[in-house]
């Protein structure tokens, strides 16, 4: 081993070493190689700390997988459920949701910002591109999906016309293609808003038709906005609507006119007062006038008038009744008349349910209180029938839902 030429403290060589003066020699290691010792094996042990900590270095700059649902390249995904991006192995610095109709689609982050919500769901028909991108990466993860068509499809047509003017008993009616069941989640997509403002409530009159009116009639000059966010909503099953469009009325000038058939008087007040009054004949006995408000719904310079079409069998057949305005569905109208003798108007009701005014043939002679009155008239005019000896008129009867009370009103409503 060599250890015999060890030298002593004096310098000289020693003799022959026992084998424990050879192990009491190793043990007696200076201070200085003990700690080099324990730096060696420290270093041995760092050298192995420092291949862990490579790989914790390399697990934590892992790239960040970004997954889009529905899953790129979809091409009939689903569009009643809201798009989702979520992120592993990082968290989410931005995304995007572009269709290709122009629309895009707000979501939100959770907390971690690792998953991305799309605040409402994709359109149908429609074709999306998804830009994400997660923090501190240099590429972005682009995916595309087109979501599918819904099968069958409803629509609502919408009274009054889109920038018109009307009278202050105009009521936003809607008349939907076909039956809604979920009624509540049609009529929560649907906004009718005045300004200035007041309260407007909606009303079922059957699983077709939506009314929107306020308590009172509507004030003179208001803007009335109705907003259509049908597109996907699901009518009844199977069935979702295709509309997203806001349209715009206004109101005009408030004429109302009441019709007193015990006097057979009509006085028209135009913003509180009396513009005109004119003589008129009701309903006979037989064929009385209905009672109550009523809201004129159609405006014919000349029409034809049939008795057939309201179950009068062959009574009368008028191809040019003048200046006809509808206040029923059912067929009431007040409208002028010149087959009767002028000393009909203002003395008998003589008519089979109208209200009539004295008119000349041909419409053209504005001398006349049926000339006069047509052109003083608009749609969402309101016209009282009092003292006719009929009963009020159904609220569904045309646009008549003045006829019920607010109370009545609201618990149509299905929100």
């Amino acid at each position: 081993m060599g250890v015999q030429h060890i030298s002593n403290g004096s310098g000289r060589r020693s003799g022959t070493w026992s084998r424990r003066g050879i192990l009491a020699a190793l043990g007696a290691v200076p201070a200085g190689a003990a700690l080099a010792g324990c730096s060696s094996s420290a270093d041995a042990s760092a050298g192995t700390g420092g291949k862990g900590a490579t790989a914790s270095v390399k697990s934590a700059a892992k790239k960040a997988t970004i997954t889009v649902t529905p899953v790129s390249g979809t091409r009939k995904a689903d569009f009643t459920t809201p798009v989702e991006v979520t992120v592993a192995d990082g968290t989410l610095a931005s995304v995007t949701v572009a269709g290709n109709d122009g629309s895009t689609l707000a979501g939100s982050f959770n907390d971690a910002k690792t998953k991305w919500t799309s605040a409402k769901n994709p359109y149908s028909g429609t074709k999306y591109t998804v830009t994400a991108k997660a923090q501190g990466a240099a590429d972005e993860t682009v995916a595309t999906f087109t979501t599918r068509s819904p099968g069958e499809t409803f629509v609502g047509y919408f009274t009054p016309e889109a920038d018109s003017t009307s009278g202050v008993g105009m009521p936003v009616s809607i008349n939907f293609t076909h039956a809604v069941t979920d009624r509540a989640a049609v009529q929560r997509a649907i906004t009718v808003t005045a300004e200035p403002a007041v309260e407007v409530v909606g009303h079922w009159f059957s699983d077709t038709r939506l009314d929107f009116r306020p308590e009172t009639y509507w004030a003179s000059g208001t803007t009335i906005t109705l907003g259509l966010d049908l597109k996907d909503v699901e009518g009844s099953d199977g069935v979702y609507g295709v509309q997203s469009k806001d349209v715009t009325f206004h109101i005009g000038r408030e004429q109302i006119s009441t019709v007193d058939l015990s006097t057979k008087q009509m006085v028209v007040k135009r913003d509180g007062a009396t513009y005109a009054t004119y003589p008129v004949t009701g309903g006979d006995s037989d064929h009385t006038t209905w009672s109550g408000i009523m809201v004129i719904s159609e405006r014919f310079t000349q029409t034809r008038m049939e008795s057939s079409t309201v179950g009068l069998g062959d009574e009368y057949d008028i191809p040019d009744v003048p200046h006809a305005q509808r206040l029923t569905t059912s067929g009431t109208f007040v409208h002028g008349n010149y087959w009767a003798s002028t000393s009909v108007f203002g003395s008998q009701n003589t008519s089979h349910g109208c209200v009539g005014l004295h008119d000349a043939k041909g419409a053209g002679d504005s001398s006349v209180a049926g000339y006069r009155f047509y052109e003083s008239s608009m749609l969402g005019d309101v016209v009282v029938v009092r003292n006719s000896g009929d009963r009020t008129v159904e609220a569904s009867n045309g646009l008549n839902g003045w006829n019920l009370s607010w109370t009545d009103w609201k618990a149509g409503s299905a929100v």
